[in-house]
């Protein structure tokens, strides 16, 4: 009898540590909002928009990044993507303003494409058996939310002890020591024949031509749109809009005294919920439909976003949508990855993820950047939440009319 493959392999696990520390860092610039803003007295549109150009960077550098590992190989992708993250933190240090900062997210965002997603979920995909992909997909999914549960809180702790100059060069240190897990980094190519001598240029081709890979396009868009939005505003959102901490209770007993202190838990908590989420979401992408399990996922998030919205903000109801958000949080990228996997096959699934990403990431950017923009004009963030559930409601709808099927090869 065959021994069954098993689930954690090397390179899951090295994997996972990569985008643990990827994620953990860029789930942690919301924190950094109100004090580059106050020390340099920029307003919030300012440093909201370098936050909102390192996402799009990482939309357009994530196919870059899947076609160059799919050229050079992944672990020499993966140390481009780790020196350009880190070159990108040590010289925004040095930024004095918002021009410069602006400019040097540029960096981060093509440093977080080639240490995140697009690249480490095409090798994990690639090393999985096909009883454990769907699996496997999550829990590296996963440990991106694991990063986003230390992320934050290490900031908001370092920046107490130390300016956010020095904590940018810690950052940039610990990105560049993920690089020792690379030898672990190896992936077999377990492809048919026909997938192999398909060519880039003919399987873009096929994708293009198919309304269901346009679907998946467009409906990632909203997941980009919340998530980036959340991640860069919700922090100071809840420093400024949330009822006081009441002394005494349950969060002033275990250290959480300031509403500053509770934005930043607040991101680490949708993290941890997400790390169930996204491995609930791999366990039944192998059972159901991808397809409607991501239009379920946009639906319980638009009603979820809405709720929170309409009642008063308070460290209950921040603590409770925390939670159920952060339970959807990363829930699509398995599924999705897995989706474009199952009907392009695995040949040049980095490229094609990195592609359908670039929609995620146009609305990373338009998330991030409207928050500021509109917070500034109108003194909250109220216009910016509708946008986010009616983007939501769309992605739900467009979903449901996927072809959930194997295309044909079009061998060149």
């Amino acid at each position: 009898m065959q021994k069954a493959a098993p689930l954690f392999t090397p390179v899951l696990i090295a994997g996972c540590v990569i985008m643990l520390v990827s994620f953990a860092i860029r789930a942690s610039f919301g924190v950094f909002q109100i004090p580059i803003a106050e020390e340099f007295g920029w307003l919030r549109a300012e440093f909201s928009l370098a936050i909102a150009i390192q996402n799009l960077a990482w939309g357009i550098g994530q196919p870059i990044f899947g076609a160059l590992a799919e050229r050079i190989g992944d672990r020499k992708a993966i140390v481009l993507g780790a020196l350009t993250y880190a070159a990108g933190l040590v010289l925004s240090s040095f930024a004095m303003t918002p021009e410069a900062h602006q400019v040097l997210e540029i960096l981060v965002g093509f440093g977080i494409a080639g240490t995140g997603f697009g690249v480490i979920l095409a090798v994990v995909g690639r090393a999985s058996s096909d009883e454990h992909r769907s699996m496997s997909l999550a829990v590296a999914t996963a440990a991106g939310s694991a990063g986003q549960v230390f992320g934050a809180p290490v900031a908001e702790y370092l920046l107490g002890i130390m300016s956010w100059q020095m904590v940018f060069m810690v950052f940039a240190a610990t990105i560049l020591a993920t690089l020792a897990c690379l030898p672990l980094m190896r992936a077999p190519e377990p492809t048919g024949r026909a997938e192999l001598e398909e060519t880039m240029g003919a399987l873009l081709g096929r994708a293009f031509r198919d309304p269901s890979y346009t679907l998946i396009f467009l409906g990632f868009f909203s997941c980009g749109y919340q998530l980036a939005f959340i991640t860069a505003h919700f922090p100071a959102f809840v420093t400024e809009m949330c009822g006081p901490i009441v002394p005494g209770g349950v969060l002033h007993n275990i250290g959480i005294t300031t509403t500053s202190a509770l934005g930043a838990v607040s991101i680490s908590l949708i993290g941890l919920a997400n790390i169930a989420g996204t491995l609930t979401a791999g366990y039944l992408g192998k059972r159901y439909s991808k397809k409607y399990l991501l239009a379920g996922i946009y639906t319980a998030r638009t009603i979820i976003a809405a709720a929170f919205i309409l009642t008063p903000i308070t460290p209950a109801t921040v603590l409770l949508f925390s939670v159920s958000m952060g339970a959807l949080w990363l829930a699509t990228v398995p599924l999705t990855s897995g989706l474009i996997a199952h009907i392009y096959g695995l040949r040049y699934m980095g490229t094609l993820y990195g592609i359908v990403f670039f929609s995620h990431q146009l609305g990373s950017f338009m998330g991030v950047w409207l928050g500021g923009w509109m917070y500034d004009l109108y003194g909250d963030y109220t216009m910016v939440w509708w946008i986010g559930v009616g983007v939501g409601a769309f992605s739900a709808v467009v979903h449901l009319p996927i072809r959930e099927r194997r295309t044909h090869l079009a061998v060149a």
